[in-house]
């Protein structure tokens, strides 16, 4: 029997355990970086289950350090006296070259690090991460139409051929 069969797998070996799909709707992404995390055991064993929440979660730095916070990764169930809290900070692993350009990029205003995804990748959970700089609420509506109007004209083109 394969390795891992009967669970749900993308091309590169990543299991996705949740995805921060308002990110990409409130915020214009400019770059993305996949990073490390330092977990607990039992957050490692809750975010098995398939349970976590990137909706309110950013990262900042500390120091010269990158911390995860705001996501919420809730108690795991079967855990005793070493359960973790669900929205501590969790520290990001980054290669320095990377911590320094993402530094470099936050410096100029109005610019934050979202995380875009959680998933465990050859067994180990990882997080993306992007720059991204905030919409304003008429580019939301602008990005909005145009979506709408490009799904009409392929449906238009669909029920003609």
């Amino acid at each position: 029997m394969a390795k891992g069969s009967g669970k749900k797998k993308e091309d590169d070996g990543r299991k996705l355990v949740a995805s921060n799909r308002k990110a990409r709707h409130d915020y214009l992404i400019e770059d993305t970086f996949e990073a490390g995390l330092v977990l607990m055991g039992t957050e490692v064993k809750a975010l098995r289950m398939g349970r976590a929440s990137l909706v309110d979660g950013w990262a900042s730095f500390t120091g010269d350090e990158l911390y995860l916070e705001g996501v919420h990764i809730p108690e795991y169930i079967s855990g005793t006296w070493t359960n973790h809290t669900p929205r501590r900070r969790r520290k990001l692993l980054l290669n320095r070259k990377e911590l320094d350009r993402i530094m470099h990029k936050t410096r100029e205003s109005g610019h934050t690090i979202v995380p875009l995804q959680l998933y465990f990748k050859d067994g180990r959970a990882k997080v993306e991460i992007a720059i991204a700089k905030g919409k304003k609420e008429y580019d939301k509506r602008h990005a909005l139409r145009e979506r709408q109007d490009r799904r009409e004209a392929e449906r238009a083109l669909g029920t003609r051929g």
